[in-house]
């Protein structure tokens, strides 16, 4: 597995980068390269593609589950969530999609 050195991150992405060790490295890709040991899990680094990262705090805060049976239900305090989401935002393949702004109508 190659894995973005500790050392080059800041505090709080180092401390993300042993949670997604100790916690996602079993079943994700957790570095800026690799695949995933479990084929349907997508590395870490492709969340972006389908979610805002720094939206995906929430979800953590709350109890972050999904449709794959085989991953289970975790909630993350707020400092391994600061960490997590640092750690995530600092490997993304492609920076998120910004949302796209909803036009409200003008009035006369």
């Amino acid at each position: 597995m190659t894995d973005v050195p500790a050392l080059d991150l800041p505090a709080s992405a180092q401390r993300g980068r042993a949670f997604a060790q100790a916690q996602c490295s079993a079943c994700h890709a957790i570095g800026p390269e690799g695949t995933s040991p479990l084929s349907q899990a997508p590395p870490l680094r492709d969340l972006s593609q389908r979610y805002p990262v720094e939206e995906l705090g929430e979800a953590f805060a709350e109890g972050f589950s999904t449709a794959h049976t085989t991953m289970p239900e975790f909630v993350l305090d707020a400092a391994d969530n600061r960490d997590l989401i640092a750690y995530l935002a600092s490997i993304q393949s492609r920076p998120a999609q910004p949302r796209r702004a909803v036009r409200q109508p003008t009035r006369p």
